[in-house]
């Protein structure tokens, strides 16, 4: 049987809204690719460092991590453990607009364009008829 409806509720709710402050070893990383079952790569906003961190089992199946999304990333919840994971994810950016007006999000991390910008000297030739000299059936 499936997870409650209202811890789904409850994992969405928390996810959409940005905390006050960020904790201590928490810092917001954008992802990169999935690596593995639960694992993803994810950049730090100086763009030197990669993670390889983990998704706790309260997102899975209920929040969806996409390419180049935000994470925020706890850096200290496997310390004292030997192995290759570097953070867990403990919260998502869902709302990136919300996120973006914290005091801790990080500026390197700027807003791209949803729509690359056309160019003016490049007029669209959608929807119209070829000229006339390149028509196949001039006379």
């Amino acid at each position: 049987m499936g997870r409650p409806k209202r811890n789904l509720l409850a994992t969405a709710e928390e996810t959409s809204t940005p905390p006050a402050e960020l904790g201590h070893g928490q810092v917001i990383a954008q992802v990169k690719k999935a690596e593995g079952n639960n694992l993803y790569s994810v950049e730090l906003a100086s763009g030197k460092k990669v993670l390889l961190v983990e998704l706790p089992s309260r997102f899975r199946s209920q929040i969806w991590i996409k390419n180049g999304g935000y994470v925020v990333v706890d850096t200290s919840a496997f310390e004292g453990r030997d192995n290759k994971l570097n953070g867990e994810i403990v919260n998502v950016v869902r709302d990136e607009k919300q996120w973006r007006k914290q005091a801790y999000w990080p500026p390197e991390f700027i807003k791209k364009p949803t729509y690359l910008e056309e160019s003016d000297a490049e007029e669209s030739k959608v929807g119209k008829m070829p000229p006339a000299e390149d028509s196949d059936f001039s006379e």
